[in-house]
């Protein structure tokens, strides 16, 4: 695999970083290959922009930034005004309707998964986080799906890992039916 950048962004508190290092923990942990994970959440840490970033290749990382994604997951208006003019030309977007108007003219490539009503749906807003992993696993093709749920299962607090992983499940099954609409 060559080098993949992925960029999640979303508000301070959304759990953009866990998500994040669920991403890079399933890539590097559950199969092997290597992986860098940053974060930027500073004064973002509850509220404005913050973003995590996930780079995955089968070579050696020589630089763990990411200047152009091939994804970029967006949770709110704010991230992706913020992050959508990053994203390589063929690049991938998934954004949160409820909170991203629409992909701004220029990306090719978008689908908009109600990450937060999935969760609000399942009694736990606070796992949109989940949903939208459960479409990066069905749309991105960085990392396969079992080992995304597993790393789910170990990253989530303790007594929150059913719920996470129905959230995932919920992402990833509202991503297959975006990508079979016409």
């Amino acid at each position: 695999m060559r080098r993949y950048e992925a960029r999640l962004s979303g508000a301070g508190g959304q759990g953009i970083i866990l998500a994040g290092v669920i991403l890079a923990e399933a890539a590097g942990v559950h199969e092997g290959r290597r992986v860098v994970q940053t974060q930027s959440y500073g004064p973002e840490s509850r509220g404005s922009a913050c973003k995590c970033d996930v780079v995955v290749g089968d070579a050696e990382i020589k630089y763990p930034g990411v200047h152009h994604p091939d994804l970029l997951v967006a949770l709110t208006q704010e991230a992706c005004d913020k992050y959508v003019g990053e994203l390589k030309p063929d690049g991938l977007l998934i954004y949160d309707p409820l909170f991203v108007r629409k992909p701004p003219e220029g990306v090719k490539r978008a689908c908009a998964v109600p990450a937060t009503q999935i969760a609000e749906g399942l009694g736990r807003k606070i796992a949109a986080n989940m949903v939208a992993l459960g479409a990066v696993a069905a749309l991105a093709g960085i990392v396969k799906g079992e080992p995304l749920e597993r790393a789910v299962i170990a990253r989530s607090p303790r007594g929150t890992e059913a719920g996470n992983l129905a959230a995932f499940r919920a992402g990833v099954e509202a991503a297959e039916q975006q990508r079979g609409a016409p």
